[in-house]
């Protein structure tokens, strides 16, 4: 994963026939994806101007030039859009940019290997980290990313601390980290 560029969404879906896309927005503020300047692919070789027009059914409604018709949008399906690190604000206290946590190492408070962090979800019930990996866990194991489940996030020190709750894995009848 390059950490100088910051995944920030996806094109989901044409919107009409003239070009216009939904995207899936990871920023704070949905709409801001427009906010940073150009966007590029993963690669970084392509770039794009994103102009947010409104928010539909929990997505960003958006054109992005040189995209004019349908075709052209549906051709951008999928595209994933990421932001130079630089053009994004520092992240407080008690903040991090989700990028900055994925492949650090997930450790249990007694000290036991639960993995590493492969990816965040928000199935609309809050954030959850994906774990997988670990000696503990050793599939992927789900974590709501809450202070009581992930009590300590150490960037600088590159780990976070998990205390998962009881009936994270199966047999579990009490918390195990």
């Amino acid at each position: 994963m390059n950490k100088d560029r910051v995944l920030l969404g996806v094109v989901a879906a044409p919107h009409g026939v003239r070009g216009l896309v939904r995207i899936r927005s990871f920023t704070e503020e949905p709409m801001a994806i427009a906010s940073y300047g150009q966007l590029s692919d993963e690669s970084g070789s392509r770039r794009f101007r994103v102009e947010a027009l409104s928010s539909v059914r929990g997505a960003v409604l958006a054109r992005i030039e040189g995209v004019a018709d349908r075709t052209a949008a549906e051709a951008i399906r999928g595209l994933r859009l990421y932001v130079d690190r630089d053009a994004l604000p520092a992240a407080g206290e008690r903040e991090w940019y989700e990028a900055d946590l994925i492949g650090l190492p997930a450790v249990g408070k007694d000290g036991r290997d639960w993995g590493k962090v492969v990816a965040f979800h928000d199935f609309g019930a809050g954030p959850t980290m994906e774990i997988s990996g670990g000696a503990v866990s050793r599939g992927s194991v789900m974590l709501p990313f809450t202070d009581d489940a992930v009590p300590e996030v150490d960037v600088d020190g590159g780990k976070v601390v998990v205390d998962p709750p009881a009936g994270v894995l199966a047999g579990m009848d009490e918390k195990e980290a």
